[in-house]
């Protein structure tokens, strides 16, 4: 069941007008009155011939009336108007039935609190099945305004318990993250510009895809002006952004001028000062080893970020943190993909905006490496290989699972919908983008011999999973992967244990293709022979001839040891 408080109003018989008149597409159906402040002498035109809604209007209107003269200036905004709907699932109430969740709405709003005889004046209207308006006058009988604030907040709790006690579909308890429903009068106008969206749909989703390409506000306006955005910028006497407003390309008033939206109205992470919060964090300087031996590709380094995500949940601000960038990367990656795997891509990327956000502070900083590693992606003009892209939606796969279990921990429903959500749809990606691979890999599976000896392996690494593991139909590709492995160097016990860390196994469907995407994607590069790279640095330092010029000045944090006491000698 659905309340929807409407922004208040001023004109009472212009409402009742809509409400006792055929709609926009001849919908309403033999409109009347089933609950009210007083029902014995209410005016109904709907019941009663001889009643109007000028009469009706007045009555309702009577204490608005009545302050006005006392007070000598007008009440403005005192109509406060709240459909009431519920599922299509839904059976159809009785008019005894609506006229019992009127009542229970109008109080939990604090409209007509229990008991109060001086509450404020109200009917239920319903002409159709499946809902009914409730109307009000906030003024009370003793002249007073009602006590509204928060009544959004009341009024879903008050559904939440009729839906319980009415065997309703159930919806989640609200927690003011949810963008704006759409108006009535934004849908009307989508359809009748043949629009799929309604302005601000479009516009969260461009403002979204815009994000992993700015490293700050300012960055984040330019680019969506480039994608010809109308940008207003609001700004102080010093030049500084104080905030922001954006307007889809021929969304026009009755003037012809643009018509803007602020990005808090769109989402409420969108306002400025949240943006500002995630844009601008100051990352860490890179050491110098870590840029020697960071991945090949962005790809690479982006699966490698993920793993920050699963040791950072601990406190719940960086894990907000991190479910945020999160959600940086999911739509970098999608933008990015192949163009047969960008639909299901950009849907996930849709149904995580709400898993990305929730009442707890974000420590933004604490996601730094997630969000470089979605800036990175975004910015590369190559696409992956095969087996990188399948190893970063395996990832993200993962991650996506721990941000929803996170959730679910705190009780964020609607977050864990939108995490499910998402996870269904990052999974078909990531089958498809997997099978080509584990084809390919399962036409050049080792020897007999070499299997069983993996299959050892595998037992010894990962006793718990290893007949899941081996009857997985992917097993004839990770043995391939395996075989490679140790090729390079690595130890395939090592490995599958490393593996199965990073992952549980328990939940997985097919536990040999997340091993696969892993293994693959840590044992890529050959394994350092500690012995060869001792005597290879013995070779280089003993043969070359020494130079202030040619050499770069030495730190003790860079150098081992003993390749400062080399130098000394030297």
């Amino acid at each position: 069941m659905i309340a929807a408080i409407k922004p208040a109003g001023s004109n009472t018989r212009g409402l009742l007008a809509y409400l006792y008149g055929p709609g926009q597409h001849d919908e309403h159906n033999d409109p009347h009155i089933v609950a009210g402040f007083a029902m014995l002498g209410m005016p109904d035109p709907g019941r009663d011939q001889d009643a109007t809604l000028t009469q009706l209007a007045h009555h309702l209107d009577e204490p608005v009336h009545l302050r006005n003269s006392e007070f000598g200036r007008m009440v403005a905004d005192h109509v406060w108007h709240c459909p009431v709907r519920t599922a299509p699932t839904d059976r159809n109430l009785s008019d005894a039935e609506w006229a019992d969740i009127a009542q229970r709405i109008v109080e939990a709003a604090g409209i007509a609190p229990p008991g109060d005889d001086l509450a404020c004046r109200w009917i239920a209207v319903r002409h159709a099945d499946d809902h009914i308006h409730i109307l009000a006058t906030t003024v009370r009988e003793d002249g007073r305004r009602p006590k509204l604030h928060d009544s959004g907040i009341r009024v879903g709790d008050a559904c939440r318990q009729i839906e319980k006690d009415y065997g309703l579909r159930q919806l989640k308890k609200g927690d003011r993250t949810a963008e704006r429903r759409p108006s009535q009068a934004e849908m009307h106008k989508a359809e009748r510009l043949g629009w799929e969206q309604t302005s601000r749909a479009w516009l969260q989703d461009r403002i979204r895809a815009a994000i992993p390409h700015a490293s700050s506000a300012e960055e984040l306006l330019a680019y969506l002006e480039a994608d010809g955005i109308a940008v207003k910028p609001r700004r102080g006497p010093s030049g500084d952004l104080l905030g922001y407003a954006v307007g889809r390309p021929g969304d026009l008033n009755k003037d012809g001028e643009q018509i803007f939206h602020s990005g808090g109205r769109i989402a409420p992470d969108l306002a400025l000062p949240k943006l500002e919060a995630r844009l601008e964090t100051t990352a860490p300087e890179e050491h110098p080893t870590a840029r020697r031996n960071r991945p090949t590709t962005p790809w690479h380094q982006a699966t490698d970020a993920l793993d920050t995500l699963h040791t950072g949940m601990a406190d719940d601000t960086h894990a907000q943190a991190q479910i945020t960038a999160l959600g940086e990367l999911i739509e970098a990656t999608a933008q990015k993909a192949p163009t047969h795997l960008q639909a299901e891509l950009l849907t996930a990327s849709k149904a995580f905006a709400r898993a990305q956000r929730s009442q707890i502070r974000a420590e933004n900083q604490a996601a730094d490496t997630l969000r470089k590693a979605a800036r990175d992606i975004a910015h590369t003009a190559t696409g992956p290989d095969g087996s990188a892209l399948a190893a970063l939606l395996t990832a993200l796969v993962w991650a996506t699972i721990v941000a929803g279990r996170w959730h679910e921990a705190k009780g964020h429903a609607h977050q864990v919908e939108a995490a499910r959500q998402t996870l269904h749809h990052l999974k078909t990606a990531a089958d498809d983008a997997l099978t080509p691979v584990v084809d390919s890999l399962a036409t050049r599976q080792p020897t007999d011999q070499a299997r069983r000896t993996l299959a050892h392996d595998v037992r010894a690494a990962i006793p718990d999973h290893a007949d899941r593991i081996l009857t997985d139909p992917a097993w004839p590709a990770l043995s391939t992967v395996l075989a490679d492995a140790e090729a390079g160097g690595h130890k395939p016990h090592q490995l599958l244990k490393e593996a199965a860390a990073q992952r549980e196994l328990t939940t997985a469907r097919q536990p040999a293709r997340v091993l696969l995407t892993r293994i693959q994607h840590t044992s890529r590069n050959p394994a350092l022979n500690p012995r060869a790279e001792a005597a290879r640095l013995r070779s280089t330092m003993g043969t070359q001839p020494f130079s202030w010029r040619r050499q770069p000045p030495l730190s003790p944090s860079h150098v081992t040891p003993a390749e400062l006491r080399q130098q000394g000698r030297r």
